[in-house]
């Protein structure tokens, strides 16, 4: 479905955009929309966005081993 800008300022801006990159204006308008979604992305907190990790790590089932501190210091070169 076709995007009609009937807004100037918004077409002005597109038309520059374009020729600064030596794009076209549907180009420069995607890339713009893109970049805008990807800061907005970018807005949810950290702790937001590793939430849905945590959750997930959480949902493995407990093995009930305890990890070996001396083999992890041996592999990270602290002894």
């Amino acid at each position: 479905m076709p995007l009609n800008i009937r807004n100037e300022e918004v077409n002005e801006l597109a038309t520059k955009l374009a020729a600064r990159k030596h794009i076209t204006k549907t180009e420069a308008v995607r890339l713009a929309l893109e970049r805008e979604l990807q800061l907005t992305d970018k807005e949810v907190p950290l702790l937001e966005r590793i939430k849905i990790i945590q959750d997930r790590l959480a949902a493995y089932p407990d093995t009930g081993f305890k990890a070996d501190k001396a083999f992890y210091d041996e592999l990270s070169g602290d002894y």
